[in-house]
């Protein structure tokens, strides 16, 4: 059976994961009766709600005698260790682009790391029975995308397919709405390369991807580059520089079909396979033959960019609402996520109660927590700060280009919020429909905590795509949040007695009945210093009784509720975001007033 493997690249939201469904039917990989989920790729919890892959996903499909490998991959640039990695084990790739939306921002990122390793694209112009379509300018689009990413001449020569992933066809020709996905096999099998193995050399095989299993343990999975791999055989693991990490034997092989994982007796160079029985090989490292020392090259990755502390939660709260609270608990998790997770990196502080996490960006650390809270843990979260470097003497920055589609009345707001942030504009143009894309090269420190002003600008209509551009001169002193909080005097339940009075100081966190502590945020101030309040004050009985219904009941606005991502990015470098899997609360670093003080005349002195 000959062999094709290939990934699907695409930004996020242009529908490659639908695709890959409708591809799974039409190869026969899902019985006509098979009740199976839409998008069958997207498995993890959070990818279904938030509706993006977050973890690259491997595949196959068999089309009259080839088996045909697919790769699904992360469309966000916070994703992108899983995508460079990924490309390594693949022969070309897809790029499917929206018929309306155009080549983005984040297309950009992996089809730049795809052309850099002379990958060859098949084009696919997806959604093509949308309204809005503009087929021909979207072609144009991605053929001066290629263009600036330096495409050789052959990488321009690209095939070009019109489809609808929903509706599961796909033509040559742009004007024809129906049909079936077959010229898709078709062009994938003549375009796609079979992968360029040895299979008479000695079993090589380089880890892109670390699984863990209950029963398996660690699963590593990556492309055969050599050899032949039969099950129980005697391996080693090797890191860049070829020094031995460790020797085992590969006690379980399994293959990708269809969505299953199913084992096998062996497996040949070229196959996209896991492997399992050792136990501490990881990512980038080489598995071989006992014979072989040189390790196979691996993609450099991108650095972090963006860290934040992740704290034992030291709240009164504190294991309240978790199971899982202790230090070690929280280490051994991030350490485990690190192993996996090539794009994050874990340091333990001094006083081993708190771990500086850095990652590629907000998204990708907020996944990180979510992650965690729905597993049990307790955290103090502090406000995210970007990483500097020392370049020839000078201070330096990440920088980010950040592609904004808003309507045309939105755009002058846009505008001056992003010049504030110390944004500079690269590009201005009109989209089509009475909207405008605006291009900016910003730094990442000045993005942190806009998203959610964006949405409140755009009244929600707004589209921002950020991805990382480079290091460059630092800008000097960013504006951070103009307004102050109001913060508990006290513990005990918020009161709506108490609460009446403070609505007219500013907006509420919390509503009646919730439980506070001393040092708790309980609303934004109005005006800009921060004020401490006593939300749980109760009304002195008295024998009277009122006249003229004053104790009629007191009308609050409902209090202002943060997702996790708009708490990290609402929280000052004074304050915290305490994660529970029950509740987000914010809190001043130091509960105490007295500390606060004391902490604040020292950090103004320094």
């Amino acid at each position: 059976m000959s062999l094709r493997n290939v990934a699907i690249i695409a930004h996020v939201d242009h529908g490659k994961t639908t695709l890959v469904d409708q591809l799974f039917r039409q190869s026969g990989t899902f019985r006509d009766n098979q009740r199976v989920e839409e998008r069958a790729m997207d498995s993890n919890d959070l990818e279904k709600e938030r509706g993006i892959t977050i973890l690259a996903k491997c595949t196959s499909v068999d089309w009259n005698g080839t088996r045909i490998n697919i790769v699904d991959t992360p469309g966000h640039a916070d994703f992108g260790g899983e995508v460079e990695r990924i490309l390594s084990m693949v022969d070309g790739v897809i790029l499917l682009v929206d018929s309306s939306e155009g080549a983005m921002p984040q297309t950009k990122f992996v089809t730049g790391k795809a052309l850099a390793l002379g990958l060859r694209p098949i084009v696919v112009v997806n959604k093509i029975d949308r309204p809005d379509e503009r087929i021909q300018e979207v072609l144009d689009e991605v053929f001066d995308l290629f263009v600036s990413l330096d495409a050789t001449d052959e990488q321009l020569d690209f095939p070009v397919l019109y489809a609808s992933g929903r509706n599961g066809y796909a033509n040559t020709d742009p004007t024809l709405r129906d049909g079936t996905l077959e010229p898709m096999f078709e062009t994938i099998v003549k375009h796609v390369p079979e992968p360029k193995a040895d299979e008479d050399g000695p079993f090589k095989f380089l880890v892109t991807l670390l699984d863990r299993d209950n029963f398996l343990g660690r699963i590593l999975t990556g492309r055969i580059d050599s050899g032949t791999l039969k099950v129980n055989m005697p391996i080693h693991a090797l890191d860049q520089d070829g020094n031995v990490i460790e020797q085992g034997r590969a006690s379980k092989i399994l293959a990708f079909r269809g969505l299953e994982r199913v084992p096998v007796d062996e497996a040949k160079a070229g196959d996209i396979v896991s492997i399992a029985g050792l136990t501490t090989a990881t990512v980038a490292n080489t598995i071989a033959d006992t014979s072989v020392s040189d390790p196979i090259a691996a993609q450099p990755i991108d650095p972090p960019t963006l860290s934040m502390r992740f704290a034992v939660n030291d709240s009164p709260m504190a294991g309240r609402e978790g199971s899982k609270v202790t230090s070690r608990m929280i280490r051994d998790r991030l350490f485990r996520e690190a192993e996996s997770n090539v794009a994050i990196r874990v340091t333990e502080s001094a006083d081993k109660d708190s771990f500086e996490v850095a990652g590629r960006g907000e998204l990708q650390l907020g996944v990180l927590i979510e992650t965690m809270r729905r597993e049990g843990f307790e955290l103090g979260i502090s406000r995210p700060r970007v990483l500097f470097r020392e370049e020839n003497g000078a201070r330096t920055e990440p920088y980010e280009t950040v592609v904004i589609d808003v309507d045309d009345e939105y755009s002058g707001t846009v505008i001056d919020k992003m010049n504030m942030r110390k944004a500079e504009m690269t590009d201005m143009r009109p989209s089509g429909g009475g909207k405008t894309r605006i291009t900016f090269s910003a730094p990442s420190r000045g993005l942190i905590g806009y998203h959610g002003e964006f949405l409140s600008d755009t009244r929600g209509t707004g589209i921002m795509n950020r991805l990382f551009e480079k290091y460059g001169p630092h800008k000097g002193p960013i504006e951070g949040r103009k307004n102050g909080v109001l913060i508990s005097n006290g513990a005990g339940e918020a009161n709506a007695y108490a609460l009446g009075p403070l609505e007219e100081r500013g907006i509420l966190f919390v509503s009646p009945g919730e439980a506070l502590y001393e040092g708790m945020i309980v609303g934004e101030n109005a005006k800009t210093d921060d004020l401490e309040v006593n939300p749980m004050k109760s009304k002195q009985l008295t024998n009277f009784r009122a006249s003229g219904g004053k104790d009629d009941a007191i009308r609050l606005t409902p209090p202002k509720r943060m997702t996790l991502e708009q708490a990290i990015a609402y929280i000052d470098d004074d304050e915290l975001v305490e994660v529970t899997p029950q509740n987000i609360r914010l809190r001043k670093v130091h509960l105490d007033p007295h500390e606060r003080k004391r902490a604040k005349r020292s950090s103004e002195a320094a």
